[in-house]
């Protein structure tokens, strides 16, 4: 595989969400409650457009000045890290479901999240002409000249959720098969790509947080219903996820991912290592750069890495968590990285935080100020470990 990273001048990178300061918080929890509005919802709110663009301008270049190399918006554009890429397609219709998703709680219990994550098709689906782009239009404009990038929702875990979960293709509906679904819906991504590189997009960084329940040890792992025929699914899943990669180096694009357990309020959705699935999910994918989940030990050992040994991908080792409001050991960060050069060479490995810290706009447990405290951490320990 041809190598097609970007030469990062920092070793400390971002997962891609910041918490989201008040004044734009106060339009998103509105917009959380009502699904008789349309995305990306500017009309339905005076001054929410405004609000969003001013403090979209001011994270960058916040980040410009605390030294993050890859500029994002934040995610201040988003509502939840996954779904508005879908509201943003031609064809979908955002409803408030019953219940929400269910988390685990800090006290071993349930945890549910906002209901506003319903989703029916309505129309083939595009993905022509997504706000997406004029966010990015705005970022790479602020960016003046800094690299940028953009996260968005992987293919193989939208389709998983919109053909598994939701049962969204059948007779009677707009796609009647799922084989038709996920054709549809990777057109729509390559659409998207097409108008990302003709705004002079560099990064797309595809987000997915199911790779885990592949493992059959996870409690919530796919398996645990003996459910036999979803064992395929996972060369499906890859499948899908390589198809769209594959298309966007033709575009000439450089394709990131990030993994994680999810992440809403400092609570995390899933276990299950990364030993377990590293072969299928790791070795057999065609990204370019690995964000992982590494901040506690329910990923399993850092030896998982060996299954990329043989590909010229980079890793980014989320060995900070973005959870907590406190700054972490650094005695067991360094041992990680050192132990991870030891599986994978030193010059091809990162580190950032497990996660974003704002993956829904409710964001983590913390402040603003101990975000920022948390990033300065990771950018020393950084600079200690390489330099």
């Amino acid at each position: 595989m041809k190598v097609r990273n970007l030469m990062t001048k920092s070793k400390f990178q971002l997962v891609g969400s910041l918490l989201r300061p008040e004044n734009l918080r106060q339009y998103k929890t509105e917009i959380e409650h009502r699904d008789d509005i349309q995305y990306p919802f500017y009309d339905s709110f005076p001054g929410y457009h405004e609000t969003e663009t001013a403090d979209i301008k001011e994270i960058v270049a916040e980040q410009k000045a605390k030294g993050i190399d890859i500029l994002t918006d934040g995610e201040y554009s988003k509502s939840m890290w996954h779904l508005d890429f879908v509201w943003g397609l031609k064809g979908i219709e955002r409803y408030i479901a019953d219940h929400g998703y269910t988390f685990k709680d800090h006290d071993g219990g349930q945890y549910e999240t906002r209901k506003d994550i319903g989703i029916r098709i309505t129309a083939p689906l595009s993905g022509k002409n997504h706000h997406f782009i004029e966010i990015y239009k705005l970022v790479k404009e602020e960016a003046a000249g800094e690299d940028t990038k953009l996260t968005v929702w992987g293919p193989a875990h939208a389709y998983t959720e919109l053909a598994v979960f939701d049962r969204l293709a059948g007779p009677g509906q707009v796609y009647e098969t799922n084989e038709d679904l996920k054709k549809g819906l990777i057109q729509a991504y390559k659409e998207f790509l097409d108008d990302y590189k003709a705004a002079g997009g560099q990064i797309i960084q595809f987000d997915d947080c199911l790779w885990e329940l592949f493992d059959e040890s996870n409690p919530a792992s796919f398996y645990t219903e003996g459910n036999a025929s979803l064992a395929d699914l996972a060369d499906e899943f890859v499948a899908i996820n390589n198809e769209v990669v594959d298309y966007a180096h033709e575009l000439g694009l450089t394709v990131w991912t990030h993994n994680c357990r999810g992440n809403y309020e400092s609570r995390s959705a899933a276990e299950g290592t990364y030993e377990a699935i590293a072969e299928k999910f790791l070795r057999d994918q065609h990204y370019d750069r690995y964000f992982l989940e590494w901040d506690s030990d329910v990923a399993g050992d850092v030896s998982a890495l060996a299954a990329l040994k043989d590909k010229d991908a980079e890793v980014v080792l989320g060995l900070l968590s973005s959870k907590t409001t406190g700054l972490d050991d650094e005695k067991r960060v360094l041992d990680l990285l050192e132990k991870a050069a030891t599986v994978l060479p030193k010059e091809r490995l990162l580190l950032s935080h497990q996660c974003g810290f704002a993956s829904c706009d409710s964001g983590n447990e913390l402040t603003i100020e101990q975000q920022w405290a948390k990033i300065k951490q990771g950018q020393e320990i950084a600079q200690k470990f390489w330099g």
